[in-house]
């Protein structure tokens, strides 16, 4: 995500990192990045100190507060003070730019900070639904949602496989991989109920799982 209240900044920013094949959101001001922030929880963000509405540093500190310790932050400033730095390095930032700047240096610091961190940003995100394997936490804006390991598996393998049916055995099979036991079709559907109370705006008018009549389920990426 790039956050940067100057236009012509931000989109020389982000034509430069989707040429790299970054898929990168924007945001104008602070308020604006907290909104994409919840709604997409990107890997990366790339993070101008002086905002509108709410400053970087304010943004920053609000970020780390979330407890969203696996998203990187890189900074890009005018400040040259090496306070200003420290002060941003101590709230959670992980790279420190100075305006102006090249676009293929951020380009490389943007890769360089991935290389080290990368790896602890695996997470499915779809409007807000943020799932992380390696963690075991579901995450539905800026609620944490408590499922069981079950429900967990069902949404995992729903979210790697958007728009795709899923029958009812295919998830039996997933769930209960060695089982010897007879595992019935209403286990699954009653599973799904209550993911989907958990997840759905309106758990009887579904918008995420989608019930496909005579064939199963599948997660709906729109």
């Amino acid at each position: 995500m790039v956050v940067e209240d100057d236009q012509m900044i931000r989109e020389l920013i982000v034509m430069y990192l989707e040429k790299e094949g970054y898929d990168v959101i924007e945001a104008a001001n602070g308020e604006e990045a907290k909104e994409k922030f919840l709604l997409d929880r990107p890997c990366l963000i790339i993070l101008d100190l002086m905002l509108p509405k709410l400053s970087g540093e304010e943004f920053c500190k609000w970020v780390k507060e979330e407890g969203d310790q696996d998203v990187s932050i890189i900074i890009l400033s005018a400040k040259t003070r090496v306070e200003d730095k420290l002060n941003v390095f101590n709230m959670g930032a992980d790279d420190y730019m100075v305006k102006p700047f090249e676009p293929e240096e951020l380009v490389a610091h943007v890769k360089a900070v991935l290389r080290r961190t990368g790896q602890f940003c695996q997470k499915l995100v779809h409007k807000g639904l943020c799932l992380k394997p390696l963690k075991g936490e579901v995450w539905l804006f800026n609620d944490s949602l408590s499922v069981t390991q079950i429900e967990f598996k069902i949404l995992q393998h729903m979210m790697e496989n958007p728009n795709l049916i899923i029958t009812r055995e295919d998830l039996i099979n997933h769930i209960y991989p060695n089982t010897d036991q007879t595992i019935l079709d209403r286990t699954i559907d009653a599973h799904i109920k209550k993911l989907r109370k958990k997840i759905e705006k309106d758990p009887a008018n579904p918008d995420r799982i989608l019930t496909v009549r005579g064939w199963g389920y599948k997660f709906s990426y729109v």
